[in-house]
C-alpha cells in the first residue's frame, strides 16, 4: 500500500506540475482589484470540505455559486505555520516552522543573504529584518494592510490584544486553546518577522483583534487594501470539539463564514473593487503542485511528501462570474504571486518561481461595465 500511495503521489505531482507550466503562458493582466480579503481555515482536505456530505454547506455549496471554485488549490507544507509564512513571504518550510514553532525562537540563517530564488536557508521562527514580506511591500508602496486575529488579547497573561506574541525565546502557550482564549500565534504569520514586530507601534497598528474589522468595513477609506482574517482555533476548524464547548471542525468554520462573509460582501470596498479568498492552510496528505521546491538543504515541505495536500479555495469578486470553476493547479505561492501582481510589487521567494502562475482569466471571468 505504501508503494502504491507513493506512486500515486508522484503521478499527482508530475501531472499538476505539467499543468502549471502549460497554463503559465495563459496568464492575463490582473483586474483592478484594490481590496483583498483572505479568510484562513484549518486542516481539511478538498474531498472532505467540498464533498457531497460536507459539514460546511455554506462554503461547499453556497459560496461557489457566487464566485469561483478552485478545486486544485494546494497547501505547501505541514504543519500549519509554514503555510502561513509562505503565503506572506514566499519562504519555504524549515524544521522549526514545520513544527509550528513551539518556542518563539530566532531564525538562524546558514547563509548571509537569500539565494537566487529568494530563499534564506536556515532554521528557526522569527525571520531577520532583511527578509521581506507582502505587508512590508504594501507599506512601502503607500498601500494599507491589517491582520485581524480572533480572540487575540482575550487572556492578557498569554498574549497582548495587538501584535500578540510571547517574548523571544519563550515557549508559546497559545499552541493550545483555553475556554476563554482560543487565539493561536502559529496562525498569525505576521509576528514571525522582525520587519514587522521590531516596530511596536507599526505592529500594534496593523495586527489587531478581529473585532476591529466591523468598523473598518464601514467605509472604503477605512478598509485596508489587504485584510488577512484568522478565526480562533475553534472557528477555523482546527479544534473539534472546542475548549468552549462548541463543536469546532467544519461546523464551526461554516458558522464563522456565515457571519463574516456577508459583512465583507456588503461592504463598500468589496462592492467597489474587492476580492475575497477563503482557503485552508493544509490538507491531510503530502501532495503538491506547480513543481514546488523545498528550502535549499531543508526537509520535504510536506514532511511525508512534497507539499501540503489538496485543499481547494473559493474566491468571490465583482470580477468573477458566479459559478466559475477553474481546474488549474495553484498553491499558496500562487496566491502570494497573485496579490503581488494585483498590488504591483515584486515577487518574493518562491512566488517568483518559473513554474508558478498567478490567478488568470480562468478565475477572473467577469468584466463589470464600469471597468470596460
Amino acid at each position: 500500500m505504501r508503494k502504491l500511495a507513493s506512486l500515486a503521489t508522484l503521478i499527482a505531482v508530475l501531472g499538476t506540475s505539467t499543468a502549471c507550466l502549460a497554463a503559465k503562458n495563459a496568464a492575463s493582466p490582473m483586474p483592478p482589484v484594490r481590496h483583498v480579503f483572505i479568510i484562513m481555515l484549518e486542516n481539511e482536505s478538498y474531498a472532505v470540505t467540498f464533498g457531497q456530505n460536507s459539514l460546511a454547506p455554506y462554503l461547499a455549496n453556497d459560496l461557489p455559486k457566487q464566485g469561483a471554485l478552485l478545486p486544485n488549490f494546494y497547501g505547501i507544507g505541514h504543519n500549519s505555520l509554514d503555510n502561513y509564512i509562505a503565503m506572506i513571504s514566499g519562504q519555504a518550510p524549515n524544521p522549526a516552522t514545520q513544527d509550528d514553532c513551539t518556542t518563539f525562537s530566532e531564525f538562524v540563517p546558514s547563509a548571509a543573504k537569500p539565494d537566487a530564488n529568494g530563499q534564506l536557508p536556515g532554521i528557526g521562527c522569527i525571520y531577520p529584518k532583511h527578509v521581506d514580506t507582502l505587508p512590508n511591500q504594501l507599506s512601502a508602496a503607500g498601500l494599507t494592510w491589517k491582520a485581524y486575529m480572533e480572540d487575540m488579547g482575550a487572556d492578557p497573561s498569554r498574549e497582548a490584544a495587538t501584535c500578540g506574541h510571547v517574548a523571544i525565546g519563550a515557549d508559546d502557550p497559545t499552541r493550545h486553546a483555553t475556554p476563554n482564549d482560543q487565539y493561536a500565534a502559529k496562525h498569525n504569520p505576521f509576528v514571525y518577522f522582525h520587519s514587522i514586530i521590531d516596530d511596536k507601534s507599526y505592529c500594534d497598528t496593523h495586527v489587531v483583534n478581529l473585532n476591529a474589522l466591523t468598523n473598518d468595513l464601514a467605509h472604503v477609506a477605512t478598509t485596508p487594501n489587504f485584510a488577512y482574517i484568522t478565526p480562533n482555533l475553534c472557528n477555523d476548524g482546527h479544534d473539534a470539539p472546542c475548549k468552549n464547548g462548541d463543536p469546532g471542525g467544519l461546523i464551526s468554520a461554516n458558522a464563522f463564514l456565515k457571519t463574516w462573509v456577508p459583512r465583507i460582501l456588503n461592504s463598500p470596498a468589496f462592492k467597489k473593487d474587492g476580492l475575497l479568498i477563503v482557503t485552508f492552510d493544509e490538507g491531510t496528505d503530502g501532495t503538491a503542485c506547480c513543481n514546488e521546491q523545498p528550502l535549499p538543504g531543508g526537509p520535504q515541505p510536506g514532511q511525508f511528501g512534497p507539499g501540503g495536500g489538496q485543499i481547494g479555495a473559493v474566491l468571490l469578486s465583482p470580477f468573477i462570474k458566479p459559478g466559475t470553476t477553474s481546474t488549474t493547479p495553484y498553491n499558496h505561492y500562487s496566491l502570494l504571486r497573485t496579490l503581488e501582481d494585483i498590488f504591483g510589487v515584486k515577487h518574493l521567494g518562491y512566488a517568483a518561481a518559473d513554474s508558478l502562475q498567478p490567478f488568470g482569466s480562468d478565475v477572473f471571468t467577469a468584466h463589470p461595465a464600469s471597468q470596460k
